[in-house]
Formats: C-alpha cells, structure tokens, sequence
C-alpha cells in the first residue's frame, strides 16, 4: 500500500488537474493507517522494526495529508472556473465533502455582481432555505435536505428543523407534523 500511496501523492503533486484515485482509496489507506499504528504497538518500542513503523506511518500520513489539502485546492480552483463540482472525478467521501461548495460560490459571485454593479446588496437571508420545525411521529432514517444537508435519523417524538420542501414530503407522507412557532 506504500508504493500506491507515493505513487498517487507523486501524480497529484506532479499535475495541474485533479489525478484518477481508485474508488477505495481513502478507505483502504485508512485501514492501512490503523494496520500500522496495531503493529508498531505490538513491537518493542525500542527495536528498528518499531521506528521504521512509526515513521513509515508518519510518511503516509504527509502524503495524504498533501494528496487531500492538493485536491482540495484543485476542486475549490475548477468549481469556481467552471461554476460546477466536478463529481465525476470525485471520490464519495469528497463528494460529500463538496456539495455546498457551489452553492456558496455561486452566492459570492451574486453579491459581487450586486456590488460592482451598484445595486442594493440582498440580505444574506435569500440564501439560506426555509425552514420547518417538525414533530415526527414515526422513526425516520437520516435524509439529504434539499440545501444538501443530512438530518437525522429522526425518532417518533422527536423535534427538528428540516428545509420546507422536505417538511411538505415528510408530512404528506403521514412521518411529521408541522409545528406552528407562532
């Protein structure tokens, strides 16, 4: 796992654009994080194998600490340019990541054209969702919000704000019931 992890810290440190990572890499690099760290508890602390271990582990952690702060800089740089998050070349935990991304970016660019363009400058409320306080009445697993946010898992009883469009969703469907903050 060493020799792919310098491979893929090289490509992306090497290239302009966003290099190609398996599916499962941030997951099988985690589990090899954690292998590492088990083994160099196993040893004794004062044998080679213990130090080699340890600085291996601090080796790939610079490496994916550069591999993620590069891709992150490279996502930031092409949603701005192209005014959309480039998911295709995403992994899924970047993707999760990066959602709300574009949506404040997009937000930015509308208040500096508001501005440069002399206009009254809109509140920042515009862009915030509104909200519905819920009271649900049946267990509800988590749900992506239309503003692309995770709520829940919500349980009978519980009492939450969720965007309006998923609120009208969860009532229609017998799950909620709104409650007035009158």
């Amino acid at each position: 796992m060493y020799e792919e992890v310098y491979k893929l810290w090289k490509n992306e440190m090497e290239r302009a654009e966003l290099g190609e990572l398996p599916r499962d890499f941030y997951v099988r690099a985690a589990e090899y994080l954690k292998r590492l760290r088990e083994e160099a508890r196993m040893v004794d602390k004062k044998a080679a194998k213990a130090r080699l271990l340890i600085i291996e582990e601090q080796n790939v952690k610079r490496m994916l600490y550069e591999i993620v702060q590069s891709r992150r800089k490279k996502i930031a740089k092409k949603t701005i340019m192209e005014r959309k998050i480039p998911f295709d070349l995403l992994l899924d935990e970047e993707q999760n990541v990066c959602r709300e991304f574009l949506q404040f970016s997009e937000n930015f660019q509308e208040f500096m054209k508001q501005l440069l363009e002399s206009r009254q400058l809109t509140t920042a409320g515009k862009y915030v969702s509104e909200m519905s306080v819920l009271r649900f009445l049946k267990d509800v697993p988590a749900i992506v919000g239309k503003d692309m946010k995770v709520y829940g898992p919500f349980k009978a009883e519980d009492v939450a704000s969720v965007p309006l469009e998923n609120a009208k969703i969860l009532i229609k469907q017998g799950l909620a019931e709104r409650i007035n903050m009158a």
